[in-house]
């Protein structure tokens, strides 16, 4: 019975270790494995995502779904904790410390783990004298391991939202790809949408890589309940697939690479979230957004043929949608617009004091 028990809290003790391993300190997708993590985020988001597709499109709803990701991470660590916790219990127990219950176990283990060194219960042999110091040191370095944990993560949600909050200003509330090419071409700045598809080439990438190395990022949730970074990301991909298209000025080589690397962003972050590609939704490129877009780029000099720019952008879509599709599925985050129709405020131009800021649109 002793050596089983030292069984089951050795597989206890390293299956802990090796997600939180996994999961915190190795900066890479770890794939083909039964992981707690993994188990933990597909069993609790989907009945909390299911809860916030049953609430109208709102502020609410916004809160709600944002305060997952927090909880997530919190309760995640707490998980490894109480794995930790009942398997060095058992290995204690296997290796001679003398328990009353079980409860008395976990209250030792937990005590040790902790190393708040309460010294009630003390091991009566050298090899529960060992586990004892060997469950202290853990406990030690596993709360330093998370500790260091938040700031890096903050620190990737931080870079994330800042570049989502500049797009506001370019692109709208939410980002569209036929409102950043509208507002360039009033300002006569069509040339600078070149170096602008140039910084999220790099911020695509920054993406890919820090939410594969850490998953909980992608349910982390931006300020405003119009923007996310999966309407970010879609809305570039549909100017760089715009631009090709079109061939706006002749030369596509930046937009072919960051569509390329937004491409790679979507595919591999829906595989790690499970979110198969719907090929089936319906299209979100009406008649009326394709004419607007076209007469844009008519109203800027550009030559382009309706039926052969339709042709082009279909082609180009089918390669991205998909996965941005399920993505927004899966982490119910609303896909932009192609080309807004109506007028609409940017969240610079409102407050929550008023219904917008002092002073005329500066547009």
């Amino acid at each position: 019975m002793h050596l089983l028990a030292a069984l089951v809290g050795l597989v206890l003790v390293f299956v802990a270790l090796r997600d939180a391993f996994e999961t915190i300190i190795l900066p890479r997708r770890v794939s083909g494995r039964l992981r707690v993590s993994k188990v933990f985020y597909f069993l609790t988001w989907q009945p909390w995502a299911a809860i916030g597709r049953r609430m109208p499109i709102s502020d609410r709803r916004e809160s709600y779904l944002s305060t997952y990701g927090p909880i997530s991470l919190l309760v995640l660590i707490g998980l490894w904790g109480v794995i930790l916790i009942t398997g060095f219990a058992l290995l204690l127990w296997a290796t001679g410390f003398d328990f009353n219950s079980p409860v008395t176990g976990l209250y030792v283990s937990g005590w040790t783990f902790t190393t708040l060194g309460i010294g009630d219960f003390a091991p009566k042999t050298d090899l529960s004298r060992l586990v004892t110091v060997a469950e202290a040191g853990m406990g030690f370095a596993f709360l330093a391991v998370v500790i260091s944990y938040l700031p890096v993560l903050y620190q990737g949600f931080s870079r994330r939202e800042t570049t989502i909050s500049m797009l506001d200003e370019w692109a709208g509330s939410p980002p569209s790809a036929g409102d950043l090419l509208r507002r360039a071409v009033a300002a006569g700045e069509v040339q600078s949408l070149v170096p602008l598809m140039g910084e999220w080439e790099r911020w695509t990438a920054e993406l890919l890589e820090s939410h594969l190395s850490y998953q909980v990022l992608c349910y982390f949730r931006s300020q405003h309940e119009n923007q996310s970074w999966v309407a970010a990301l879609t809305a570039i991909l549909d100017f760089s697939a715009l631009w090709q298209a079109s061939k706006a000025t002749g030369h596509t080589w930046q937009a072919r690479r960051v569509y390329a690397m937004g491409r790679h962003a979507l595919g591999d972050l829906s595989q790690v979230l499970r979110a198969e590609p719907k090929f089936d939704v319906p299209d979100r490129l009406s008649e009326p957004e394709l004419a607007a877009l076209v007469e844009i780029m008519a109203s800027a000099g550009m030559q382009v043929d309706a039926a052969t720019f339709r042709d082009r952008l279909q082609s180009l879509r089918r390669g991205y949608e998909p996965y941005a599709a399920a993505l927004s599925h899966e982490l119910v985050m609303e896909l932009p617009p192609w080309m807004p129709i109506g007028a609409r405020k940017d969240n610079w131009e409102t407050t929550a004091w008023e219904g917008s800021a002092p002073g005329e649109s500066l547009r």
